[in-house]
């Protein structure tokens, strides 16, 4: 489901980033702990296509993602990357309604109020569905931003920092949402985290894990 071999990323200036080998099934779960700064969200973005690989090789979801096309790269990944980052970027001026629907919209799908609604439903916010997200609270918004990005049925799931900012309880809720969809969608599941709370919160026979170190570098400045 995602695999990589020798994956390198050159940063302007110098810098490049030099990640541990990965092979991740469809259906697990793969932790990815460290300090902020080591690369954990340039992997995250490496993997969705949202940046290019300086050198190695890079498959997801049965894709070489190597040399793919920014345009294929954009269609790909709306249909099978579910992507949950730090900032949710849901937005301001539209409902929570319309936010889903920008996702279907993205894939090149018609909008389907039906999928729009069991998502939120799933998800416990269906009451929401006409609000703003400035009328949500963080965690409500965090549901929103979770239901938009499963609303695909993505084969994977991405999320940075779920936990940044939450307190314990919060964060027991944040992770456990994140493993239930992504079990009930079959989706293959990778955290991002510097939370060491997080590594407790996921049951150790789903829990592969790799620690980024922070001067896991070469040629940086830093």
């Amino acid at each position: 489901m995602i695999c990589t071999r020798s994956l390198r990323f050159a940063y302007p200036g110098g810098v490049t980033l030099v990640f541990p080998d990965v092979d991740v099934a469809q259906g697990e779960v793969l932790l990815l702990s460290g300090p902020s700064g080591c690369g954990k969200s340039t992997w995250l973005a490496l993997v969705a296509a949202l940046v290019r690989p300086t050198a190695g090789d890079l498959t997801v979801a049965g894709q070489t993602l190597g040399a793919i096309k920014s345009v294929a790269a954009d269609a790909w990944r709306a249909r099978a990357i579910g992507l949950l980052p730090q900032r949710l970027h849901l937005s301001a001026a539209l409902s929570v309604y319309q936010n889903l629907a920008i996702a279907q919209w993205a894939a090149g799908q018609p909008e389907d109020a039906a999928r729009i609604h069991a998502a939120l439903q799933a998800l416990g916010v269906q009451d929401l569905a006409q609000r703003k997200p400035g009328q949500l609270s963080g965690g409500q918004a965090q549901r929103v931003a979770l239901a938009r990005a499963v609303l695909l049925q993505p084969r994977v799931i991405l999320a940075d920092e779920p936990t940044a900012s939450l307190d314990d309880a919060a964060a027991a809720d944040a992770v456990g949402l994140l493993l239930a969809t992504a079990k009930a969608q079959g989706a293959t599941l990778v955290i991002a985290t510097h939370d060491a709370r997080v590594a407790r919160l996921i049951p150790s026979d789903a829990n592969g894990q790799i620690g980024f170190q922070p001067l896991n570098l070469l040629g940086s400045t830093l």
